[in-house]
């Protein structure tokens, strides 16, 4: 008797410490709400440390609670990335911010983040905006996915406070936290064939990566995709991330792989592997069917995005949902890593090292 309730109490301990823990990794990304927040500090030495090892910057992160109390942190930033790190790229790097010791009150937002990805402007706001709804997309298919947050962020030189900039970016949730909250593994395993892994979530993420036009990733090196599990077992499951080259984003800086003899990050090319039996796909694009309305909702009466931007883009998805709904386009389509004479087989390394 004594053994079983003390069996109990180490098991409640347990699931509280996990609830505990589920809670530190999910606030910040449970609500939509957009977050203002000033960053101040030597931001252009931030900025202009783009080595392959930059170091970390101290920078004073604050924000304003519901009630108006301004809440000032110490915090490190660095920068990130490999294409947008490129001053030759992108004006503004992507950030690393780093909260691990970091002063925060217990309501704080950021309480126990302690690495997050900041994506900031390439060339201009309006395209982080794109990505951002871009996330918003996959995050409707399945909990396997990166969940985001908008954030107005005001960067602000010490010593030129009067020419702080104020632009749109975006938080995107640590990949160790998103694999935990699923219950599993970050896997750091190159050369997986995409064969291996999960095939129902494997044909959503291939199929959503048509949907949005893109095709600068691959499972072989992890371009632009994480591999969840759990050590030891079979089931591997592909994430993906980071949308920017995609032609629903349609950034001018982006450009389709010139191995895949394409014209432009527009036009739609399945990146998936050969399935000669289509039916395959049946699951998989009833899925995309029914999550029809709720995609084209985002884009509907969003203010945050240019109307004519949104209009077209409701279009541009449309003829995505028009493949899957003839036969014809659709074998056509997703039959093309199966053509001897396409270049379904080319892998994407990217500039991963």
């Amino acid at each position: 008797m004594k053994y079983a309730l003390r069996l109990l109490l180490v098991l409640l301990m347990i699931q509280q410490s996990n609830n505990s823990l589920q809670a530190q990794y999910s606030t910040l990304f449970e609500s939509d709400e957009i977050i203002e927040i000033t960053l101040f500090g030597k931001i252009n030495e931030l900025f202009n440390d783009r080595a392959d090892n930059p170091n970390y910057h101290n920078i004073t992160l604050s924000y304003k609670t519901p009630g108006g109390q301004e809440i000032k942190s110490a915090i490190n930033a660095k920068t990130r990335g490999h294409f947008r790190k490129n001053s030759l790229n992108c004006s503004m790097p992507p950030i690393l911010l780093n909260f691990s010791n970091a002063q925060l009150p217990t309501d704080s937002p950021f309480k126990g983040q302690e690495k997050l990805k900041l994506v900031t402007p390439c060339q201009d706001d309006r395209y982080v905006l794109r990505e951002y709804f871009t996330y918003k997309i996959y995050n409707l298919f399945t909990e396997k996915s990166f969940r985001n947050r908008l954030v107005k962020v005001t960067f602000m030189e010490e010593g030129k406070e009067t020419k702080a900039k104020t632009v749109y970016c975006f938080l995107i949730e640590d990949e160790h936290a998103m694999a935990k909250r699923n219950g599993l593994d970050l896997l750091e395993k190159d050369l997986i064939r995409p064969e291996k892994t999960e095939r129902e979530t494997f044909l959503d993420m291939a199929l959503f990566e048509l949907l949005i036009a893109n095709t600068d990733w691959s499972v072989q090196y992890r371009q632009n995709v994480k591999l969840l599990g759990k050590e030891n077992n079979p089931v591997i499951y592909a994430v993906p991330y980071d949308f920017d080259h995609s032609g629903l984003v349609a950034a001018p800086y982006a450009k389709p792989a010139e191995a895949l003899e394409m014209t432009s990050v527009r036009e739609r090319r399945y990146r998936g592997y050969c399935l000669r039996d289509l039916s395959a796909f049946q699951s998989a694009i009833e899925r995309q069917l029914q999550l029809k309305e709720k995609v084209l909702g985002i884009y509907t009466n969003n203010t945050l995005l240019d109307p004519k931007y949104a209009a077209a883009t409701t279009k541009y998805l449309e003829e995505f949902y028009d493949i899957l709904n003839n036969e014809k386009k659709r074998s056509a389509v997703l039959g093309y890593p199966c053509r001897e004479d396409g270049t379904g087989n080319v892998v994407i390394k990217g500039l991963r090292q």
